[in-house]
């Protein structure tokens, strides 16, 4: 994985999970808004960490300075924005895309991983 789409894990994490709690709101229509949480912003942050061991970094300084602080300021951002609510047809509109995007890009990184095992 590159640099630029490491740095955009977390927030693509999020909004995909924000589309599910916005499209799960409005087929229930049990709310009409989606709190930004600090447990969804915490996951992407972990899931941001876990995949940031195969990402190809420029310099090997950046493994420890780039990755731990980044990591820690998306992780405040999401604390501080925990109060603020997003329209459920918004989170929608947005997340879901983000999510068909990210399980389209996953089977295609599993077949290209399929492949490349067959080779040998």
């Amino acid at each position: 994985m590159n640099q630029h789409m490491w740095l955009a894990v977390p927030f693509l994490f999020s909004a995909a999970v924000f589309g599910l709690m916005g499209s799960a709101g409005l087929v229930t229509a049990s709310w009409t808004t989606v709190p930004l949480s600090p447990v969804v912003s915490g996951a992407g942050v972990a899931v941001a960490a876990a995949v940031s061991g195969g990402v190809r970094w420029k310099r090997a300084w950046q493994r420890t300075w780039l990755r731990w602080p980044y990591l820690a300021a998306v992780l405040a951002l999401g604390v501080v924005e925990g109060a603020v609510e997003v329209p459920a047809m918004a989170a929608t509109v947005v997340g879901l895309p983000v999510l068909l995007a990210l399980a389209f890009q996953a089977l295609v990184q599993n077949d290209e991983s399929r492949q490349a095992t067959k080779c040998r």
